[in-house]
């Protein structure tokens, strides 16, 4: 007996399973359901576009929500919003574990050195020998800065902020680069010509170095020494700040230059930090590299990014002896004091770099003397991580607590920290920057917003305003000094 099959209508709809790898989203106020695609455990933002309404507008009311145009993603901070996808660096904030390329931090802190993991983050793989000798030669032959630039850079006041010196500097270098500035090249130059790109890769990097010298140099009132292309990536950097004049026999100490070393290693990317964003943000107009690394090392001058370890001196020279820790560390729990150097906005462990820069703290003080608020530091870490305050929170010491240690004992002011942090994390700068162009997708980076301010509204004659009780728009302004003399003070009346 022959079966006969029932087709369905033609007007059904056949419901099938969402993919596995999927999420399901019903807007409740249309009911209407989209299924997003899932890929390295994320979603499209842009998939939510989908989502519409119909605006209620009128002659006299402009939707400012945007409904016509899908949902947005709100996302203040940046607290789970993948920008770009990325081969560099890996983070497991959770495990406390950090890798470059796929090699993880420890190795390369132990086997390789700055000048090696720079070309890893930039390029992609460890160098064989010959591309070895080559790229330390050409980046260590591309550290002398032009007279011109070191008169920008000496018409700095004494007492500026290195890092002040540092962003104007870079800022400064775009200018004697027409060549490398696609505003004048054509948009393209850098997406076209890799040869271009290496070649500022290369001048960048070795001249960072040179500028970080030199803005301590301007700091001490002396002479800017000319680099030594002789010399290691780090030796070079701490001859150009420590020769007492020009082509002096001098040669740092190899354990101190073997621990600055170390520490560019781990400072020389760290994924999508606030500096990094600020590069690939800044790089996607196809502005020039100087202009963006400019522009990147601005947003690592905050306190609560390279300054971070500045700001642990200084709360450690307020607590001043061990005998202070527990009364500081109950302070802080009353929000009475802020705790610097514990705590990351990725790791929920213990960061890994710390573990690293704790044992490169030894070789130097064994160089320069043991640094004496390494008793209170050491004090205050073993307290933190013995209160449940602290470790419920996960609050645990990161690179920032122990390198300020290292660089005072160095001997370095506490405002040429950031600096330290800048002149490696160049690398990876540049190294997003080129990812960026590489395999970009050509558009200029550019969130959206929710407003949330005033509604349509007509524009109020000054003499039909109504005056302001109580206005703190400009409060304290009029008691700001002006600076001008009694003499001239005196002609106005």
């Amino acid at each position: 007996m022959a079966v006969t099959q029932k087709l369905p209508p033609k007007d059904s709809v056949t419901i099938t399973e969402p993919p596995k790898d999927s999420v399901t989203i019903t807007d409740n106020r249309t009911g209407k359901t989209i299924v997003v695609p899932i890929t390295n455990n994320s979603i499209p933002a842009v998939a939510f576009k989908q989502l519409k309404t119909t605006p209620a507008v009128s002659s006299d009311r402009i939707d400012t929500d945007d409904t016509a145009n899908g949902i947005r993603v709100f996302d203040p901070a940046f607290l789970n919003t993948a920008a770009i996808s990325s081969k560099i660096t890996f983070i497991d904030g959770d495990r406390g574990f950090l890798m470059h390329r796929g090699y993880p931090i420890e190795q390369l802190a132990e086997k390789s050195d700055f000048l090696e993991t720079a070309y890893l983050l930039i390029y992609g793989r460890l160098p064989d020998k010959k591309q070895d000798t080559t790229w330390r030669y050409e980046v260590m032959h591309h550290t002398e800065i032009s007279e011109d630039v070191k008169k920008v850079i000496g018409s700095m006041r004494y007492d500026s902020h290195p890092m002040s010196v540092f962003v104007s500097a870079f800022a400064a270098l775009g200018a004697f680069a027409p060549e490398a500035n696609p505003a004048l090249q054509g948009r393209n130059l850098y997406l076209e010509n890799k040869d271009v790109m290496n070649k500022n890769i290369i001048r960048i990097l070795g001249k960072a170095g040179t500028i970080a010298a030199a803005s301590m140099r301007v700091r001490m009132n002396r002479p800017f020494i000319a680099p030594r292309s002789d010399y290691s990536y780090c030796e070079n950097l701490l001859y150009m700040m420590d020769a007492q004049s020009e082509g002096e026999n001098y040669r740092p100490d190899s354990r101190l230059v073997k621990a600055l070393d170390t520490l560019f290693i781990l400072h020389a990317d760290h994924e999508m930090n606030c500096s990094t964003a600020t590069m690939t943000h800044v790089g996607s107009s196809l502005v020039d590299p100087y202009s963006a690394i400019a522009a990147a090392a601005a947003a690592l001058y905050g306190p609560l990014h390279g300054g971070a370890n500045e700001a642990v001196i200084r709360m450690v020279e307020k607590i001043g002896s061990v005998d202070n820790v527990l009364p500081f560390l109950e302070k802080v729990k009353r929000k009475e004091e802020l705790l610097f150097g514990f705590g990351h906005r990725v790791y929920r462990n213990t960061d890994p770099r710390s573990k690293i820069i704790r044992e490169v703290a030894d070789s130097v003080f064994e160089a320069c003397g043991r640094e004496p608020l390494i008793e209170v530091a050491t004090a205050l870490r073993d307290a933190a991580l013995k209160d449940e305050f602290f470790v419920s929170r996960r609050l645990y010491p990161n690179v920032d607590f122990w390198s300020g240690l290292i660089y005072k004992a160095l001997g370095f002011p506490l405002d040429f920290f950031p600096i330290l942090f800048a002149v490696p994390r160049v690398a990876g700068w540049l190294a997003h920057w080129k990812q960026m162009l590489d395999h970009g997708n050509g558009k200029i980076w550019r969130p959206r917003q929710v407003y949330v301010g005033e509604g349509l509204r007509d524009y109020v004659p000054m003499e039909q305003r109504a005056d302001i009780e109580v206005s703190t728009d400009l409060d304290g302004v009029l008691d700001l000094p002006h600076y001008q003399s009694k003499r001239r003070l005196q002609s106005r009346l």
